[in-house]
């Protein structure tokens, strides 16, 4: 966001100043040929006034036609000219005109108007006109690529300066989200710790006291949700080095973590991995939040009876975890809004508070991996995240590794 920013400010402040010199060589452009104009008009007047085929002003040729004789004297005109068409029609209506023509790699203006009793024809050569507007665009375009270039570079300089205070703003925000997180950890560990023996010291009347063990519980949820989304959102200078991770490792702890929770909903859980470490890059107690997330998702939505299938498959260069569940679904236009932050869609009285899924896909996109979702109403849903792998450097699973609830090795 704060590069899009730079980015940003330095685009506007270099078509700011390359749009004042483009008006500044438009102006001057304009202003010079109003004045070359002017004096062409000069020129061709005198010329056709008191110009003399002998002695005609320089870039002039003064051509005579009286009775039907045409005399250029020793300066002779360009090919081309006199223009014959022009001199007939004066002869006929005694009417001055004017014409443009652009002929021999340049452009003639030629005067036609009488002059006592015959036809007097000014052609101006503009061939030093044209060359000093040439000369002009190329002095504008070379100072418009410098200014160009001097308006980028100063829309860095002044981007950074511009957008450094909103940096060290969201710095801190990140920071004091990271910090209150992790202070309040502890004594939120504490509440709930001490409400459970309370709760078991009550006996049979431990309503209350169940009530605050899932609210404290819940709390813990959100400021581990919190910490772990201030830590994603941290430049890379302050994140957690990229590691390893066996995948495969964390999907057979997830299982085996879940499995007192599913036998007691009723919920079967099977688990598929390969019998080789899936190595992918990044962040352990990231990823492993993850796979939680994803199974304790599956086992909220699915009902007594139903099953639950983790896998774990690697291609050539990706590795893949689905969850897949039988759990009631949802809507495939609502799959999108399943990642918004606190998003509560059907059924939300039994959702888990907290980030949820959108964190999950905030964790997923950090390791530059993706996680997309199909589902039907009444027939479950897939959740499937797409992470890149690193080669092996050890070849088995630690002892301990692969969790023994419902594992089958992948063929």
């Amino acid at each position: 966001m704060l590069r899009r920013a730079r980015v940003r400010v330095s685009m506007l402040v270099g078509l700011t100043v390359t749009a004042l010199l483009a008006l500044g060589a438009a102006i001057s452009y304009v202003a010079l040929l109003h004045s070359q104009h002017e004096q062409i008009e000069r020129e061709l007047t005198y010329g056709a006034v008191h110009g003399t085929i002998d002695g005609p002003p320089g870039c002039n040729w003064i051509i005579l036609y009286d009775g039907g004789t045409i005399d250029s004297g020793r300066n002779p005109p360009p090919p081309g000219f006199p223009l014959r068409s022009a001199i007939d029609a004066v002869a006929l209506d005694r009417q001055a005109r004017s014409d443009r023509i652009d002929r021999n790699g340049t452009t003639y203006y030629v005067r036609t108007q009488p002059r006592g009793t015959g036809v007097v024809q000014a052609v101006f050569d503009a061939r030093f006109q044209l060359s000093d507007r040439r000369h002009l665009l190329a002095a504008f375009l070379l100072a418009a690529m410098v200014g160009l270039a001097a308006a980028i570079l100063t829309g860095v300089v002044v981007g950074r300066r511009a957008v450094a205070p909103l940096a060290e703003a969201l710095s801190r925000q990140r920071r004091f989200v990271a910090d209150a997180s992790h202070e309040l950890r502890t004594p939120i560990a504490h509440v709930h710790t001490r409400a459970q023996i309370l709760a078991r010291r009550a006996g049979t009347d431990r309503a209350d006291y169940d009530r605050l063990i899932e609210t404290t519980r819940r709390l813990g949820e959100i400021v581990d949700e919190l910490l772990l989304s201030a830590r994603l959102a941290a430049t890379p200078a302050d994140r957690h080095p990229s590691e390893p991770v066996d995948l495969a490792r964390l999907a057979a702890e997830a299982v085996d973590c879940e499995a007192d929770r599913a036998a007691e909903q009723g919920v079967q859980v099977h688990l598929t991995v390969p019998d080789t470490p899936v190595l992918v890059p990044g962040v352990a107690s990231a990823l492993r939040r993850v796979v939680g997330e994803l199974l304790a998702n599956a086992l909220t939505h699915t009902p007594t009876g139903g099953r639950i299938d983790v896998t774990v498959r690697t291609s050539r260069r990706d590795a893949d975890l689905v969850v897949t569940d039988s759990g009631t679904g949802f809507d495939p236009a609502d799959a999108e809004r399943l990642f918004d932050r606190f998003h509560r869609g059907a059924g939300a009285k039994d959702r888990r508070f907290g980030l949820g899924l959108a964190l999950l896909r905030e964790v997923v996109t950090s390791h530059g991996g993706t996680i997309t979702t199909d589902s039907r109403p009444g027939a479950g849903a897939t959740f499937t995240v797409r992470l890149q792998t690193i080669p092996p450097r050890i070849s088995a699973a630690p002892p301990g590794a692969v969790s023994p609830v419902g594992v089958t090795p992948a063929r």
